[in-house]
Protein backbone atom coordinates (compact mmCIF):
# COMPACT_ATOMS: atom_id res chain seq x y z
CA UNK A 1 0.00 0.00 0.00
CA UNK A 2 0.92 3.22 -0.87
CA UNK A 3 0.62 6.29 1.52
CA UNK A 4 0.75 9.70 0.23
CA UNK A 5 2.17 12.17 2.56
CA UNK A 6 0.94 15.82 3.51
CA UNK A 7 4.53 17.92 4.75
CA UNK A 8 4.43 20.89 5.86
CA UNK A 9 6.67 23.85 5.19
CA UNK A 10 9.37 24.98 6.44
CA UNK A 11 8.72 28.70 8.43
CA UNK A 12 8.01 30.94 5.73
CA UNK A 13 10.66 33.83 6.74
CA UNK A 14 13.61 31.30 6.60
CA UNK A 15 12.51 30.89 2.43
CA UNK A 16 12.23 34.45 1.33
CA UNK A 17 15.37 35.45 0.96
CA UNK A 18 16.38 32.76 -1.69
CA UNK A 19 12.77 33.21 -3.22
CA UNK A 20 12.88 37.02 -3.53
CA UNK A 21 16.67 36.16 -5.51
CA UNK A 22 15.08 33.74 -7.98
CA UNK A 23 12.01 36.20 -8.08
CA UNK A 24 14.34 38.35 -9.66
CA UNK A 25 15.66 36.15 -12.19
CA UNK A 26 12.42 34.71 -13.41
CA UNK A 27 11.87 38.28 -13.93
CA UNK A 28 15.08 39.23 -15.63
CA UNK A 29 14.87 36.23 -18.29
CA UNK A 30 11.15 37.32 -18.75
CA UNK A 31 12.03 40.96 -18.75
CA UNK A 32 13.70 39.80 -22.42
CA UNK A 33 10.43 39.31 -24.28
CA UNK A 34 8.62 42.02 -22.79
CA UNK A 35 8.42 45.03 -24.91
CA UNK A 36 7.04 47.45 -22.45
CA UNK A 37 3.89 48.59 -21.15
CA UNK A 38 3.51 51.61 -22.55
CA UNK A 39 0.06 53.38 -23.92
CA UNK A 40 -1.68 56.56 -25.18
CA UNK A 41 -2.99 58.99 -22.25
CA UNK A 42 -2.39 61.97 -20.59
CA UNK A 43 1.26 62.78 -20.17
CA UNK A 44 4.17 64.98 -21.16
CA UNK A 45 6.44 62.22 -22.62
CA UNK A 46 6.34 61.76 -26.57
CA UNK A 47 5.29 58.33 -27.65
CA UNK A 48 4.06 58.30 -31.41
CA UNK A 49 2.22 60.07 -34.28
CA UNK A 50 -0.56 58.67 -35.37
CA UNK A 51 -2.97 59.28 -38.42
CA UNK A 52 -6.06 61.54 -37.43
CA UNK A 53 -9.00 59.45 -37.14
CA UNK A 54 -12.49 61.29 -37.69
CA UNK A 55 -13.69 62.52 -33.82
CA UNK A 56 -10.16 63.32 -32.70
CA UNK A 57 -10.18 66.98 -31.76
CA UNK A 58 -8.31 69.67 -33.97
CA UNK A 59 -6.25 70.75 -31.45
CA UNK A 60 -4.36 67.35 -31.58
CA UNK A 61 -3.17 67.58 -34.84
CA UNK A 62 0.69 67.98 -35.05
CA UNK A 63 0.79 70.58 -37.91
CA UNK A 64 4.52 70.56 -38.19
CA UNK A 65 4.29 66.57 -38.97
CA UNK A 66 1.31 66.79 -40.65
CA UNK A 67 3.04 69.37 -43.36
CA UNK A 68 5.27 66.81 -44.18
CA UNK A 69 2.52 64.90 -45.75
CA UNK A 70 -0.15 64.53 -47.41
CA UNK A 71 -1.98 63.48 -44.21
CA UNK A 72 -2.79 64.60 -40.61
CA UNK A 73 -0.73 63.00 -37.64
CA UNK A 74 -2.32 63.04 -33.84
CA UNK A 75 1.04 63.60 -31.31
CA UNK A 76 0.10 61.11 -29.02
CA UNK A 77 2.13 60.88 -25.20
CA UNK A 78 2.57 58.47 -23.02
CA UNK A 79 0.45 57.14 -19.99
CA UNK A 80 2.00 58.32 -17.01
CA UNK A 81 -0.02 57.33 -14.61
CA UNK A 82 0.75 53.95 -12.73
CA UNK A 83 -1.78 51.42 -12.27
CA UNK A 84 -2.28 48.87 -9.06
CA UNK A 85 -2.19 45.96 -9.59
CA UNK A 86 -3.42 43.62 -6.81
CA UNK A 87 -2.26 40.19 -5.77
CA UNK A 88 -3.34 37.10 -3.83
CA UNK A 89 -1.26 33.99 -3.09
CA UNK A 90 -3.22 30.92 -1.56
CA UNK A 91 -2.05 29.55 1.42
CA UNK A 92 -3.31 26.73 3.60
CA UNK A 93 -2.11 22.99 4.53
CA UNK A 94 -2.93 21.92 0.90
CA UNK A 95 -0.91 24.53 -0.80
CA UNK A 96 2.21 23.20 0.76
CA UNK A 97 1.24 19.80 -0.49
CA UNK A 98 4.26 18.14 -3.53
CA UNK A 99 4.26 14.54 -4.89
CA UNK A 100 8.07 14.75 -5.76
CA UNK A 101 10.60 15.99 -3.35
CA UNK A 102 12.35 17.20 -6.57
CA UNK A 103 9.32 19.61 -7.16
CA UNK A 104 8.54 23.23 -5.69
CA UNK A 105 5.43 22.75 -3.46
CA UNK A 106 2.47 24.49 -4.98
CA UNK A 107 2.78 27.52 -2.44
CA UNK A 108 6.59 27.98 -3.60
CA UNK A 109 5.89 28.19 -7.12
CA UNK A 110 2.82 30.30 -6.52
CA UNK A 111 4.70 32.81 -4.11
CA UNK A 112 7.67 32.92 -7.11
CA UNK A 113 4.98 33.58 -9.28
CA UNK A 114 3.92 36.54 -7.44
CA UNK A 115 7.01 37.69 -6.54
CA UNK A 116 8.10 37.63 -9.84
CA UNK A 117 5.51 39.28 -11.51
CA UNK A 118 5.76 41.81 -8.51
CA UNK A 119 9.14 42.59 -10.00
CA UNK A 120 8.43 43.31 -13.53
CA UNK A 121 5.74 45.51 -12.12
CA UNK A 122 7.75 47.82 -9.94
CA UNK A 123 10.44 47.75 -13.39
CA UNK A 124 7.64 49.28 -15.08
CA UNK A 125 6.81 52.19 -12.82
CA UNK A 126 3.69 50.34 -11.21
CA UNK A 127 2.38 50.27 -7.75
CA UNK A 128 1.53 46.34 -6.56
CA UNK A 129 -0.65 45.65 -3.37
CA UNK A 130 -1.04 42.80 -1.62
CA UNK A 131 -4.78 41.94 -0.51
CA UNK A 132 -5.01 42.60 3.00
CA UNK A 133 -2.75 45.22 3.35
CA UNK A 134 -3.42 48.84 3.49
CA UNK A 135 -0.79 50.34 1.69
CA UNK A 136 0.81 49.21 -1.85
CA UNK A 137 4.45 49.04 -2.78
CA UNK A 138 6.54 50.56 -5.34
CA UNK A 139 9.99 51.19 -6.15
CA UNK A 140 12.65 48.47 -7.41
CA UNK A 141 13.74 48.51 -3.58
CA UNK A 142 10.28 47.38 -2.74
CA UNK A 143 10.45 43.34 -3.35
CA UNK A 144 12.05 42.13 -0.44
CA UNK A 145 9.09 44.42 2.11
CA UNK A 146 6.76 43.02 -0.17
CA UNK A 147 7.95 39.45 0.28
CA UNK A 148 8.25 39.37 4.12
CA UNK A 149 4.39 40.78 4.00
CA UNK A 150 2.67 37.79 2.48
CA UNK A 151 2.51 36.03 5.24
CA UNK A 152 0.06 38.87 6.46
CA UNK A 153 -2.95 38.34 3.40
CA UNK A 154 -5.78 37.06 4.21
CA UNK A 155 -7.05 32.94 3.33
CA UNK A 156 -9.57 34.15 1.28
CA UNK A 157 -8.84 36.61 -1.88
CA UNK A 158 -11.68 39.25 -0.06
CA UNK A 159 -10.36 43.08 0.52
CA UNK A 160 -12.76 45.70 0.37
CA UNK A 161 -9.97 48.25 0.23
CA UNK A 162 -8.47 47.56 -3.11
CA UNK A 163 -8.94 50.76 -5.33
CA UNK A 164 -11.92 50.74 -7.94
CA UNK A 165 -10.69 49.76 -11.65
CA UNK A 166 -7.33 48.26 -10.40
CA UNK A 167 -6.61 44.84 -11.57
CA UNK A 168 -5.79 41.77 -9.69
CA UNK A 169 -3.89 38.07 -9.96
CA UNK A 170 -5.38 35.99 -7.67
CA UNK A 171 -3.64 32.68 -7.94
CA UNK A 172 -4.07 29.28 -5.89
CA UNK A 173 -4.88 25.99 -6.70
CA UNK A 174 -8.52 26.69 -6.61
CA UNK A 175 -9.79 23.45 -5.49
CA UNK A 176 -12.28 24.31 -3.22
CA UNK A 177 -16.04 24.05 -4.18
CA UNK A 178 -16.04 27.14 -7.33
CA UNK A 179 -19.21 28.84 -5.18
CA UNK A 180 -16.09 29.86 -2.99
CA UNK A 181 -14.04 31.42 -5.74
CA UNK A 182 -17.17 32.82 -7.50
CA UNK A 183 -17.95 35.04 -4.51
CA UNK A 184 -14.04 36.17 -4.69
CA UNK A 185 -14.20 37.01 -8.18
CA UNK A 186 -17.91 38.26 -8.47
CA UNK A 187 -17.04 40.83 -4.96
CA UNK A 188 -14.15 42.48 -6.97
CA UNK A 189 -15.88 42.77 -9.98
CA UNK A 190 -18.40 44.68 -8.55
CA UNK A 191 -16.37 47.14 -7.57
CA UNK A 192 -15.19 47.33 -11.36
CA UNK A 193 -11.69 45.25 -10.51
CA UNK A 194 -10.81 43.42 -13.67
CA UNK A 195 -8.11 40.51 -13.34
CA UNK A 196 -6.92 36.80 -13.78
CA UNK A 197 -7.09 33.69 -11.94
CA UNK A 198 -4.14 31.57 -12.16
CA UNK A 199 -4.67 27.70 -11.22
CA UNK A 200 -1.14 26.25 -10.04
CA UNK A 201 -1.25 22.32 -9.23
CA UNK A 202 1.35 19.43 -8.74
CA UNK A 203 1.63 17.42 -11.73
CA UNK A 204 0.20 14.57 -9.74
CA UNK A 205 -2.94 15.99 -9.21
CA UNK A 206 -3.48 16.42 -13.20
CA UNK A 207 -2.92 12.42 -13.85
CA UNK A 208 -3.29 10.72 -10.80
CA UNK A 209 -0.42 8.35 -11.40
CA UNK A 210 -0.51 6.40 -8.78
CA UNK A 211 -1.48 2.54 -8.57
CA UNK A 212 -2.47 0.05 -6.75
CA UNK A 213 -3.98 0.31 -3.10
CA UNK A 214 -3.73 4.25 -2.22
CA UNK A 215 -4.42 5.84 0.90
CA UNK A 216 -5.44 9.80 0.54
CA UNK A 217 -4.71 11.86 3.60
CA UNK A 218 -6.69 15.44 2.99
CA UNK A 219 -4.26 17.99 4.18
CA UNK A 220 -5.04 19.98 7.51
CA UNK A 221 -8.60 17.08 8.21
CA UNK A 222 -8.27 14.09 9.85
CA UNK A 223 -10.42 12.67 7.21
CA UNK A 224 -8.64 9.72 5.02
CA UNK A 225 -9.93 7.86 1.51
CA UNK A 226 -8.28 4.55 0.74
CA UNK A 227 -8.82 3.84 -2.35
CA UNK A 228 -8.27 -0.26 -3.08
CA UNK A 229 -7.25 0.85 -6.87
CA UNK A 230 -6.65 3.76 -8.15
CA UNK A 231 -6.11 3.34 -11.51
CA UNK A 232 -10.08 2.18 -11.69
CA UNK A 233 -11.34 5.96 -10.27
CA UNK A 234 -8.54 7.49 -12.46
CA UNK A 235 -10.69 8.27 -16.11
CA UNK A 236 -13.37 9.67 -13.21
CA UNK A 237 -11.19 12.04 -11.44
CA UNK A 238 -9.44 13.53 -14.37
CA UNK A 239 -13.17 14.08 -16.07
CA UNK A 240 -14.38 15.99 -12.55
CA UNK A 241 -11.00 18.02 -12.73
CA UNK A 242 -11.39 18.68 -16.22
CA UNK A 243 -15.32 20.12 -15.21
CA UNK A 244 -13.82 22.01 -12.38
CA UNK A 245 -11.45 23.61 -14.80
CA UNK A 246 -14.14 24.30 -16.65
CA UNK A 247 -16.13 25.81 -14.18
CA UNK A 248 -13.26 28.16 -13.16
CA UNK A 249 -12.81 29.15 -16.39
CA UNK A 250 -16.76 30.00 -17.23
CA UNK A 251 -16.98 32.05 -13.63
CA UNK A 252 -14.05 33.84 -14.71
CA UNK A 253 -15.68 35.20 -17.72
CA UNK A 254 -18.65 36.00 -16.36
CA UNK A 255 -16.91 38.68 -14.62
CA UNK A 256 -14.55 39.76 -17.43
CA UNK A 257 -11.71 38.37 -15.84
CA UNK A 258 -9.20 35.11 -17.68
CA UNK A 259 -8.13 31.78 -16.28
CA UNK A 260 -4.97 29.73 -17.01
CA UNK A 261 -3.21 26.95 -15.24
CA UNK A 262 0.11 26.62 -14.13
CA UNK A 263 1.97 23.41 -13.29
CA UNK A 264 5.21 22.86 -10.61
CA UNK A 265 7.06 20.81 -13.04
CA UNK A 266 6.95 23.27 -15.75
CA UNK A 267 9.04 26.24 -15.88
CA UNK A 268 7.80 29.26 -14.48
CA UNK A 269 8.90 31.69 -17.05
CA UNK A 270 6.21 30.97 -19.70
CA UNK A 271 3.52 31.26 -17.05
CA UNK A 272 5.12 34.90 -15.53
CA UNK A 273 5.29 36.23 -19.42
CA UNK A 274 1.32 34.92 -19.79
CA UNK A 275 0.85 36.83 -16.44
CA UNK A 276 2.77 39.85 -17.07
CA UNK A 277 0.76 40.19 -20.59
CA UNK A 278 -2.93 39.98 -19.22
CA UNK A 279 -2.00 42.83 -17.48
CA UNK A 280 -0.93 45.06 -20.16
CA UNK A 281 -3.66 47.56 -21.50
CA UNK A 282 -6.39 47.32 -23.27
Amino acid sequence: MTTIPIPWAEALGASLPPLVVQAERVATTVMQGVHGRRRPGQGDAFWQFRPYLPGDAASRVDWRQSARSDRLFVRETEWEAAQTVALWCQSGPGMDWGSDPMLPSKRTRAELLLLALSALLFRGGERVRLFGLPRAFSGRGALSSLAQSLPRQPEQAEDARIPRHARAVLIGDFLAPLEETRRAVAQLAAGAVRGHLLQVLDPAEETLPFTGRVRFEAPGWAEQALVPRVEGVRALYEERLTRHREGLAALAAASGWSFATHRTDHPPEAALLALHRRLAPG
